[in-house]
């Protein structure tokens, strides 16, 4: 099944240029309500020292445990 959509131009080009602003948002600046929630969850602030936690990781660390 296939739907196809038409919008505006206008509409069309704004919605290109959000999403490449969101795309493009540089990863550590975090969000932009700076604390506030988001879907009801509340955004926590991003560590400078903070590192990435990757499948690689949380199988070493389980298998630490086991």
């Amino acid at each position: 099944m296939r739907t196809t959509l038409r919008f505006d131009d206008g509409v069309l080009a704004a919605a290109r240029v959000l999403a490449r602003q969101t795309l493009f948002r540089p990863a550590g600046k975090g969000s932009q309500n700076d604390g506030a929630q988001c879907s009801g969850l509340p955004q926590l602030p991003v560590k400078a020292s903070g590192g990435v936690v990757d499948l690689e990781l949380v199988n070493q660390l389980r298998d630490e445990e086991a």
